[in-house]
């Protein structure tokens, strides 16, 4: 992934810069644009802006027009009422109300902390939520607290069970987040599919096609053409394993929360109804079985333990989950995150519409 600084010719040119702050006022001010409440619209900009810190594009500004036009048709609540219900002392039930699922999970997150702190750990099962766009904005809230973090949804129907052709499961990310000593964290938000919907969706936008073995067409053969691409499924990791994976993401966040679940989640740009999305996030103290320096220090010998590990060829350095999206996020806070001009003219029209200034 190239920074800033290394983005040349024509690339360049169709590339404009925003510092991350600026593109978290702009963003705030459409969601305020759009019903949402100071807090809530903030938090919503701290969402989409950490992902493109991160390098997470797909997650990102770009999906921006999706969230304001579900907003300004009213198939999403700008101001849900969010009251999470604790069934037990570390556990917690909480309706969505059909509000941006940035808003939502964050809540749920700061219960789930809440009584992790209280009793060592805590869970918030989540319905009638919506897209929450990427996972680990979730896991790094806890991890950021001191906390061990687990974070699941389902998702709208985009692949088949194996050795099925048809959308059925969701891609629905498995994230983990740990709390680390002098390395920093361990930050794990993988989809079970080889390549995320909204991948192909941009190559689409651009004319790209996509590798080999990246989806199905709608008759379910192999394809790299994107737009046949979207019109079929995308395709599970490792076959089996990664289907296996997205059906628990449905047990945990579905079938358990109360929420759709079964290919009933609604797709965002599809279906014109709520989309009833569920979360399971999960919180606990890495402290209940050791010290929390002993815990740290054990961490950093992980860490120190698997970078020191012999290279393959070709390779310089072993990374941890999260490395690579934190030294990104790292350079990008000073350099600026570099988006496309194409990406944003849809977002200043709509801006201009409400009377807002571009970005800086």
């Amino acid at each position: 992934m190239t920074s800033a600084a290394e983005e040349t010719g024509p690339a360049a040119a169709n590339t404009v810069h925003i510092e991350a702050g600026a593109a978290r006022l702009f963003v705030a001010s459409l969601m305020q644009a759009h019903g949402l409440s100071e807090a809530d619209a903030a938090i919503v900009a701290e969402c989409l802006v950490r992902a493109d810190l991160r390098g997470v594009e797909t997650h990102g500004l770009m999906r921006l027009p999706i969230y304001l036009e579900r907003l300004a048709r009213g198939l999403v609540n700008p101001r849900p009422k969010l009251e999470p219900k604790r069934v037990t002392p570390v556990a917690a039930h909480l309706d969505g109300d059909d509000g941006l699922g940035f808003v939502v999970a964050s809540r749920a997150m700061a219960e789930s902390i809440a009584m992790a702190r209280e009793q060592g750990l805590g869970l918030t099962a989540v319905r009638r939520s919506t897209h929450f766009g990427m996972a680990a904005s979730y896991l790094l809230q806890a991890v950021e607290a001191g906390l061990v973090a687990f974070v699941f949804t389902n998702a709208s129907p985009a692949m088949p069970p194996w050795g099925g052709r048809d959308p059925f499961l969701g891609t629905s990310p498995f994230a983990v987040g740990v709390p680390g000593g002098a390395h920093g964290p361990f930050v794990l938000d993988m989809a079970p599919s080889v390549a995320a919907r909204g991948k192909i969706r941009r190559a689409a936008r651009d004319g790209r096609p996509i590798p080999d073995g990246w989806a199905l067409d709608a008759e379910g053969r192999p394809t790299t053409d994107a737009a046949a691409a979207l019109k079929g499924v995308v395709l599970p990791i490792g076959g089996p394993k990664g289907a296996g994976l997205s059906m628990l993401m449905d047990v945990l966040a579905g079938v358990l929360t109360g929420a759709a679940f079964a290919g009933e989640v609604g797709d965002q740009y599809k279906d014109d109804r709520p989309q009833d999305v569920g979360h399971f996030l999960l919180a606990l103290r890495p402290d209940l079985f050791l010290g929390a320096d002993a815990f740290r220090a054990r961490m950093d010998v992980l860490v120190e333990r698997v970078r020191s590990q012999p290279h393959a060829a070709g390779q310089d350095e072993i990374l941890m989950p999260g490395e690579p999206e934190a030294r990104l996020e790292a350079r990008r806070l000073q350099e600026g995150i570099p988006y496309r001009r194409a990406d944003l003219a849809p977002l200043i029209e709509a801006a201009a519409a409400h009377g807002l200034p571009p970005p800086a």
